[in-house]
């Protein structure tokens, strides 16, 4: 009973295996995805793919790595398509200072535009930060993104952002680093959040967890992140399989018979 909140099986990674994935996904117990598509490439992939697998759910925006690509007829195209019922979220939206493609200011504009527009669709959003936590936050602050809430994808920050996070109606996702050896702060975060604010993914096929670090990433081994909060949080398995399952249900509006 696991519940893979942000997968790029969408990703040209996959496609000389991808039925095999999905076996596997299936053995270690995944019910249920989101494929995130980030841009045009990937978003239409992702609306294909919902198509084809009962068990798979979409989430579409524009990465803001490629902020400055983006055109008003791509924001009306995505809006047109999350009207499929299978579309449970914006995302990946945020901010990235990580790379230098686009400009500061067009990531802000774009991010403010895409919070708009999921609160229009009364959708969540999927926030992508990296490098860039205080002006993330202060948007959705100035925003009103609680409105709809979301994820905080691959959370990298500390246990306090994570509860001004929690604070305005975000759950805080973690992936494969919760398993790396050295990785203090997400451990950290794991041990603080309350499990019933909690989400898994594995963000395939990047981020593999401990031992597959440096190796594709792929849904099954969300099993691994799973397993590692259990550990760090001293409570079963299961019922960290069981919660973030209700977890994301709840907030993508997803019953256990969709």
């Amino acid at each position: 009973m696991l519940f893979d909140t942000h997968v790029h099986l969408n990703d040209e990674a996959f496609q000389d295996d991808f039925e095999a994935v999905i076996r596997r996904a299936k053995e270690a117990g995944v019910e249920k995805m989101v494929v995130v598509g980030f841009d045009r490439p990937t978003i239409q992939k992702a609306i294909e793919l919902i198509g084809q697998y009962a068990f798979m759910y979409a989430a579409l925006g524009w990465h803001p790595v490629d902020a400055i690509d983006m055109k008003d007829e791509d924001l009306e195209w995505i809006e047109s398509l999350a009207a499929h019922p299978k579309v449970v979220a914006i995302g990946e939206i945020g901010l990235d200072y990580h790379w230098d493609k686009s400009p500061k200011e067009v990531q802000h504009d774009v991010f403010r535009r895409q919070i708009r527009l999921a609160k229009k669709l009364s959708l969540p959003i999927i926030i992508h930060n990296r490098e860039a936590t205080e002006d993330c936050v202060n948007i959705l602050k100035e925003e009103n993104a609680q409105e709809v809430g979301g994820i905080m994808h691959c959370f990298s920050g500390s246990p306090e952002t994570a509860k001004e996070c929690i604070k305005m109606n975000f759950y805080i996702s973690l992936g494969g680093p919760v398993t790396f050896k050295n990785a203090k702060k997400p451990k950290e975060v794991a041990a603080a959040v309350p499990l019933d604010k909690l989400l898994i993914e594995t963000d395939c096929p990047y981020l593999a967890p401990h031992p597959y670090r440096g190796k594709r990433n792929e849904p099954a081994y969300v099993k691994l992140v799973a397993e590692q909060i259990a550990e760090i949080k001293g409570v079963p398995y299961e019922k960290v399989a069981e919660q973030t399952m209700l977890n994301a249900q709840k907030l993508f509006k997803i019953k256990d018979n969709d």
